[in-house]
C-alpha cells in the first residue's frame, strides 16, 4: 500500500478521474447560473475543503516554512488557476463537455513545452511523440 501512495501514476490517474467528473458536474452546474458565479461557488468549496483537510492533518505548521519566493510562486499559481477555471467554466456554458474538456487538455502540450523551456526538463523522443500527438487529438475533436 505505501508504493501505491507515493506512485506519482496513481495520483496522476485520480486527478484525470476528478477532472472528468468535474466536467461533467461543472457542466450540469453552470445550465442555470452565470459561469463566473459558478466559479466562484466553486472556489470556496475547493478553500473549505483543502482548509479542512490541511487543518484536520496537522500541516498548518508548515507555513513557517513558507519562503518569499515560495509565496510569489504560489501566488501567481493561484491567479492562473483562478484565470483557466473562468474561462473553463464559460467555454462549458457554451460548448459540449465532451469537446471542451480535451481542448482545455491542450494544457498538456503547453506544459511540456513550458517545462522543457523554463525548467530544463527533457523528453525523449516517444515522449515529444506522445506530446505531438495530444495536441493532434485535440485539434480533432475541436474542429469535430
Amino acid at each position: 500500500m505505501g508504493q501505491i501512495a507515493t506512485s506519482w501514476q496513481v495520483w496522476a490517474g485520480l486527478a484525470a478521474v476528478f477532472a472528468a467528473l468535474t466536467a461533467i458536474f461543472a457542466k450540469l452546474g453552470v445550465q442555470d447560473i452565470d459561469s463566473d458565479l459558478a466559479t466562484f461557488l466553486r472556489t470556496i468549496v475547493v478553500m473549505l475543503a483543502l482548509g479542512g483537510l490541511v487543518w484536520a492533518t496537522g500541516k498548518t505548521e508548515g507555513l513557517s516554512a513558507l519562503t518569499p519566493r515560495s509565496t510569489v510562486f504560489l501566488v501567481l499559481s493561484g491567479l492562473a488557476t483562478g484565470a483557466s477555471w473562468l474561462c473553463y467554466f464559460r467555454a462549458l456554458q457554451l460548448g459540449d463537455a465532451s469537446r471542451v474538456a480535451p481542448v482545455d487538455k491542450l494544457s498538456v502540450v503547453l506544459v511540456a513545452v513550458f517545462a522543457a523551456t523554463f525548467l530544463g526538463e527533457r523528453l525523449s523522443g516517444l515522449g515529444w511523440g506522445g506530446v505531438a500527438l495530444i495536441g493532434l487529438g485535440t485539434m480533432l475533436v475541436a474542429v469535430g
